[in-house]
C-alpha cells in the first residue's frame, strides 16, 4: 500500500510540475496583423476560434465591409437593430466622447472619407464644403433605443475604426480566460493586452514606436512592461499624404473639421482594458500635449508616453509619473 501512494504521489508530483506550453498564433484581421501568444498546460492552438471570432466581429463594425452592420447603418434613414458588439462599442465611444468633450467622436466617418482616409477616394474640398460636413459630426446624433440603432439625419456616418481594434483585443483576451488561459499577451495592429507573466517569471514588454514617415522602417522608442493591463498607441506617422506641401493627417479634430496640426506626434497609453486604452489615445491625439496632460491630472486611471516636437523640431517625451516606473528601456 505505500508503494502505491508513493507511485500515485510520484505521477500527481510530475504531473502537477509539468510547465505549460507557449502557445503563439499569428494572422490577419481588420486589414492588419495579430500576434498572440499564451500558456496552456496541453498546448492547444485556438486560431481557427480566435479567427472565427474576428471574422463575426468584422460582419458588425468594419467600415470596408460593404455588408456589414454599421455599413448597412451608414446607408440607412431608418432605425436598424443593433448587434451585441455594435452596442457595446457604440456605449463604450459615447462615454469617451463625454469625458473628452467631443474630442473623441464616432460620428466624424464624413470627414474622414472626405479627406480621403476611409474607403472613399479624396473629395475636392474647401472650407465651406468642410463646413457642411462638420454639420453631420456631432456623437449626440446617434443613440440606441431598444435595441435599434437611431441617427437623427439620414447623411449621419459612423467610424468605429478608432476604437473598433482596442475592442477586439479584449474580445480575445476574454476568450481566452473563457478557456482558462492566465498568461497571455494579445496584439492586433499594435493595439496590445497583456495578462499574468511569462514562464521566467518577468511581465510582458511592449515596443512602443518611434514616429517615422517611413512604412519601410521601423524602430522601438521605448519598452514598457505591461502588468495585467492594455496598452494602445495613436500617431499621425502611418496614414497621412502630402498635397501643396501641407501634410494632412487621418486624425480628423471634429472642432474644426480638419485633420489636426499640433506637435504631438504620437500618444501610448495604458489602461485597465484596450477598448478605453485605444479611444483615449485618439483623444489625446485630437486635444494635443497641454489638453492632454490636464485631462490626465484628473483621471489618474490612465497611463501615457507622448512624443512630440519641439519648437526646433527635436523629438522629445513626456511621460506620466506612473508611467516612468514601467519603463524597462528607452532610446534618446
Amino acid at each position: 500500500m505505500k508503494l502505491f501512494y508513493l507511485y500515485a504521489f510520484t505521477l500527481f508530483f510530475l504531473f502537477s510540475c509539468t510547465k505549460p506550453k507557449l502557445v503563439k498564433i499569428y494572422g490577419f484581421a481588420q486589414g492588419t496583423t495579430y500576434s498572440i501568444s499564451y500558456y496552456d498546460k496541453n498546448g492547444v492552438e485556438y486560431g481557427s476560434q480566435i479567427d472565427s471570432i474576428l471574422n463575426v466581429f468584422n460582419k458588425s463594425v468594419s467600415i470596408y465591409d460593404s455588408l456589414s452592420l454599421i455599413t448597412f447603418v451608414n446607408k440607412s434613414s431608418e432605425p436598424v437593430k443593433a448587434d451585441k458588439f455594435f452596442i457595446e462599442i457604440f456605449e463604450n465611444a459615447q462615454k469617451v466622447s463625454e469625458e473628452t468633450n467631443g474630442a473623441f467622436d464616432i460620428t466624424v466617418a464624413p470627414l474622414v472619407n472626405a479627406f480621403g482616409f476611409g474607403f472613399k477616394n479624396k473629395e475636392k474640398l474647401d472650407s465651406s464644403h468642410i463646413d457642411s460636413l462638420k454639420k453631420l459630426v456631432n456623437f449626440r446624433y446617434v443613440i440606441i433605443k431598444n435595441g435599434y440603432i437611431y441617427k437623427q439625419y439620414p447623411s449621419v456616418a459612423l467610424d468605429f475604426n478608432a476604437i473598433a481594434q482596442g475592442y477586439s483585443v479584449d474580445l480575445i483576451s476574454d476568450f481566452l480566460e473563457n478557456k482558462g488561459v492566465k498568461n497571455y499577451i494579445v496584439e492586433i495592429g499594435g493595439e496590445v493586452y497583456a495578462k499574468g507573466k511569462k514562464d521566467d517569471g518577468k511581465y510582458w514588454n511592449v515596443g512602443i514606436e518611434k514616429p517615422l514617415y517611413n512604412d519601410l522602417q521601423r524602430e522601438i522608442k521605448a519598452k514598457v512592461k505591461i502588468e495585467n493591463k492594455a496598452l494602445a498607441t495613436s500617431g499621425n506617422y502611418h496614414k497621412y499624404y502630402v498635397e501643396n506641401g501641407v501634410k494632412y493627417s487621418h486624425i480628423i479634430d471634429p472642432s474644426t473639421g480638419y485633420p489636426v496640426t499640433h506637435s504631438l506626434l504620437s500618444v501610448s497609453v495604458i489602461a485597465d482594458n484596450c477598448t478605453k486604452a485605444d479611444a483615449y489615445a485618439t483623444s489625446f491625439m485630437v486635444m494635443g500635449l497641454n489638453k492632454s496632460l490636464l485631462f490626465l491630472k484628473n483621471h489618474k486611471e490612465f497611463e501615457a508616453y507622448f512624443i512630440y516636437s519641439d519648437k526646433e523640431g527635436n523629438m522629445k517625451t513626456y511621460e506620466t509619473e506612473g508611467l516612468k516606473e514601467l519603463l524597462t528601456e528607452q532610446k534618446y
